[in-house]
């Protein structure tokens, strides 16, 4: 896809999506730090049920550092991988008072180095967290990429790379966002309807399914 046909792209995603933001709910960045490592394999609904009352109790790292994995789990239970995700978050808790004064690092290279952190986590809390202009690919950014044709590639990191090419600066901040909205909303993997997409027009994707009757509203 070409660069002017990606603008128009994502004015008619950021007319669609206005408010388009991360659905985690948080505070504080350490909070969104902790949301996202839990969000990994997780929906966000099922998160934000789990952080609704974990946040409250332990909203910091020496707080739900003393907290322990037993009193975390009993928060966090219900989303995939807890154990897991208990022993990495204490583990990263332990590393932010040590190393970073108890404050979440502005730095893509400390923040990959802390357990159950990687490319994604990192470019959601640098976007989300501090305005950075980095895209973080999910499963939607990256079904999107390949299926509208803005940025095809085999892996997430190939298509990160290809969209901080392909998308114009004034769209960085958000695209991610935007992106996010229309796979999980609009173009979803399997029950996808492109009559009700507002960039059905710039998608290059050859398997494009529309109602009956909008078929023929286009046809005429």
């Amino acid at each position: 896809m070409d660069r002017k046909t990606a603008d128009t792209l994502f004015l008619k995603l950021s007319r669609r999506f206005p408010k388009a933001k991360s659905e985690l709910e948080y505070e504080t960045r350490f909070q969104l730090l902790v949301a996202v490592i839990l969000s990994a394999q997780a929906t966000d609904v099922s998160v934000n049920a789990a952080t609704a009352t974990l946040f409250p109790q332990y909203p910091t790292p020496s707080a739900m550092l003393k907290a322990g994995e037993k009193g975390l789990l009993k928060h966090i239970r219900r989303i995939g991988l807890a154990p897991t995700k208990a022993k990495n978050i204490l583990k990263t808790c332990k590393i932010l008072l040590e190393k970073f004064d108890g404050e979440v690092p502005e730095n893509r290279e400390a923040l990959e180095s802390l357990p159950g952190v990687g490319r994604k986590t990192a470019n959601v809390v640098l976007n989300e967290g501090f305005g950075h202009p980095t895209i973080a690919v999910d499963t939607h950014v990256f079904r999107l990429s390949n299926r509208t044709g803005l940025a095809p590639s085999k892996n997430t990191v190939e298509a990160e790379t290809r969209l901080l090419e392909i998308v114009p600066k004034k769209w960085k901040p958000n695209a991610h966002r935007y992106l996010i909205m229309q796979g999980r909303y609009v173009c979803k993997a399997k029950n996808y309807n492109c009559s009700h997409c507002v960039i059905v027009q710039e998608c290059e994707f050859s398997d494009k399914r529309f109602l009956a009757e909008e078929t023929v509203k286009l046809n005429k």
